[in-house]
Formats: structure tokens, C-alpha cells, sequence
């Protein structure tokens, strides 16, 4: 019982900020695209991360399953794990909600605008129903949003408790 004791007051050593950054990229990845399928699923868009990661390439019947979906939400957490490293290089020490807000309509804008033609099974920007591109530029937003005020917020406690 006594040992009991003792394994519980000890405390686990602190994650670092970056350990926390990419952990925080991964949960983004997994929470926004979740979010995303499910509102492709709902018909309130007509994209999902499986247009992106699958449709586009191969016009196989998995890829529009459970399966693909499942396993685009999957991929898009671990891109994220890039996306988070990214943003805690360039942008960690930036306090706020406004560059997190930046990256998602980056993001948005990159994927919709830049390299569209890349992905055949998405249609152009203008092809796309207005609640199509509301709702991914929101989730889109919220994305980012979620990267960069953890990470930053990670940053700040962790040079506060520094000082």
C-alpha cells in the first residue's frame, strides 16, 4: 500500500514545448478533419479529407467508405505533426488568437486556390456551393486557431515558469 503511495506522488517530467507542439498538431489533424467528414457526411460541404488525400488520386469504391475516411483523418493528423512544427519554428512566440486565424486561412487559401489543380477530385473554388466553402473555411480557421493559441500558450507557460 505504501508503494502505492509512492508511485502516485511522483509526478511525470514535464513534456517540452515542442513534445507538446507536434502532440497538439496531431489532435488538431484528427479533431478538424473528423469535423470535416462528418459535415461532408451531413452534406453541409462537398470536400472532405478523403477528396484530397484519396478521390483525387484513385477512383477506387474504398475510397469512399468508412475506411477511406477513417484513414484520411488518420494521414491528416500526421501531415499536422508538420503543420505544428511549422508554426512553433516561425510563429511560437506570437501571443493571440489573429496567427492561428492567419494559418487556417493560409491553409485554406493553399490547398482551395493554389493547389487545387493537384487535387482532381475537389472541384474549382467557384464550382464549389457557398456552404461548401463557408464550412471549410471555418473548420479551416478553426484549425488554425487550435495550432497557434496552443502552441503559443505552450510557448508563454513554459518561458514564464523559466523566469
Amino acid at each position: 500500500m505504501a508503494d502505492e503511495v509512492k508511485d502516485q506522488s511522483k509526478k511525470e517530467p514535464p513534456q517540452s514545448v515542442l513534445a507538446k507542439s507536434l502532440t497538439v498538431g496531431f489532435v488538431a489533424g484528427i479533431l478538424w478533419s473528423a469535423l470535416g467528414a462528418i459535415s461532408y457526411y451531413f452534406h453541409f460541404s462537398e470536400v472532405s479529407a478523403a477528396s484530397f488525400i484519396f478521390r483525387s488520386f484513385w477512383q477506387t469504391s474504398w475510397t469512399g467508405s468508412f475506411l477511406g475516411e477513417a484513414l484520411a483523418v488518420l494521414i491528416v493528423g500526421l501531415l499536422s505533426i508538420f503543420v505544428s512544427l511549422v508554426y512553433y519554428i516561425l510563429l511560437k512566440q506570437w501571443n493571440g488568437i489573429w496567427p492561428g486565424f492567419g494559418l487556417g486561412v493560409a491553409l485554406f487559401g493553399v490547398l482551395f486556390f493554389l493547389l487545387n489543380p493537384i487535387f482532381g477530385a475537389v472541384p474549382h473554388w467557384n464550382e464549389l456551393s457557398s456552404n461548401s466553402l463557408v464550412t471549410n473555411f471555418c473548420l479551416f480557421i478553426l484549425y488554425g486557431v487550435f495550432i497557434g493559441y496552443s502552441i503559443s500558450f505552450e510557448s508563454h507557460e513554459y518561458n514564464q515558469r523559466a523566469k
